[in-house]
Order: structure tokens, then C-alpha cells, then sequence
């Protein structure tokens, strides 16, 4: 069991390794013009991404606009349960995030979707949705890449297949975001 432990570990630092820096810097000037331009910032996910986009969107919206005098406008699409099983139920389980798009998304917007394999059905069409009606589209992504690499305007690969290590990697990406603005609130502006 320590040798299997001890890989994982040496396994989940080299995905952490993989985060690529250029991008997530670019991600952090994304949201920051959304902030200086009060536009609204959707993430979605199944899953454990699911889980990742409630936790990122607490700390942009309490943690990171705590500190910053400012209010980021941050919404998990994952956390209106009610509402998703209504238009799984009446349209389809792909239509859950771009239905949800469709009544708050405008041109301007930022749409954020978190998918270990890049081709979640549903995450797949909200990225289209957005893009479709001018928002900037932000796709983070496994070692597979998928059609959400294909669609996003920015892209973060994590280099690895493993759900496990992919989403908390993608985790560490969201803390990135999110503590940039606690840590260094100066860059807000």
C-alpha cells in the first residue's frame, strides 16, 4: 500500500506540474476585466468539476470580492438542483447549463466549464451556447483536451487522464485564480 501511495503522490505532483502558468495568468487578466466591467462569470462541471465550480465560485464571490472592495459576479450553474432536473426532465441532460445560459448569459459574459474528459455532453453545449452569443469561453481540461478545447477561447490542459488528479488539479487552478485576487488584490486595479 506505500508503494501505491507513493505514486499516486509522485503522480499528483507531475499533473500539479503540468498547470500551465502562461495560462492561468491569462485567466486571472480575464477575470479581472470582468470585474472592472461588472460582467458575470458562469462555471459549470459534472461530477467533481460540479463540485469544483460551487467551491470556486464561494471563493470569487466571498473570499477573493472580500478583499478586493469590489464584487465579483460569480454563479455555479451546478447549484440549483430544482432547475437542472426540470430541463433534464422537459428538454434533455445536455440542455441543463445552456437553458440556464439562455436566461442570464450576455454578450461580454464569461463562461468557465471544468471537464476531466473534454466532452462532457452538457458542458460541450453550454460552451457552444456562450460562444455562439458572444461570451469569452474558458474550458479546463484533462490530458483527452476534447470538443471543449476545441471550443474555448482559453484553455488549461491538465497532463493527465486520472478524474482524480485532473480535478484536483483543476482545483489548484481555481485556488490560483481566486487567491491572485485575496493575495495580491493590487491587480484588480
Amino acid at each position: 500500500m506505500n508503494d501505491w501511495i507513493a505514486d499516486y503522490i509522485d503522480r499528483q505532483k507531475a499533473a500539479h506540474d503540468s498547470i500551465p502558468t502562461g495560462q492561468v495568468a491569462e485567466l486571472i487578466h480575464v477575470l479581472r476585466d470582468a470585474l472592472r466591467e461588472d460582467r458575470q462569470i458562469f462555471c459549470f462541471g459534472n461530477g467533481g468539476s460540479a463540485s469544483n465550480c460551487s467551491h470556486f465560485a464561494t471563493d470569487l464571490g466571498k473570499g477573493a470580492s472580500d478583499k478586493l472592495g469590489r464584487r465579483f459576479r460569480v454563479m455555479s450553474l451546478n447549484d440549483n438542483v430544482s432547475w437542472m432536473l426540470a430541463l433534464a426532465n422537459d428538454y434533455a441532460y445536455e440542455d441543463v447549463f445552456s437553458r440556464q445560459l439562455e436566461n442570464f448569459g450576455k454578450p461580454g459574459d464569461i463562461a468557465l466549464s471544468l471537464s476531466v474528459s473534454g466532452d462532457s455532453p452538457n458542458c460541450v453545449k453550454g460552451l457552444e451556447w456562450a460562444k455562439a452569443n458572444g461570451l469569452k469561453t474558458i474550458a479546463l481540461v484533462g490530458a483527452k483536451r476534447g470538443r471543449m478545447a476545441e471550443i474555448a477561447d482559453h484553455v488549461v490542459v491538465i497532463n493527465d487522464t486520472h478524474y482524480g488528479r485532473v480535478e484536483d488539479a483543476q482545483m489548484g487552478v481555481c485556488h490560483l485564480l481566486c487567491y491572485a485576487f485575496m493575495e495580491k488584490p493590487e491587480i484588480a486595479g
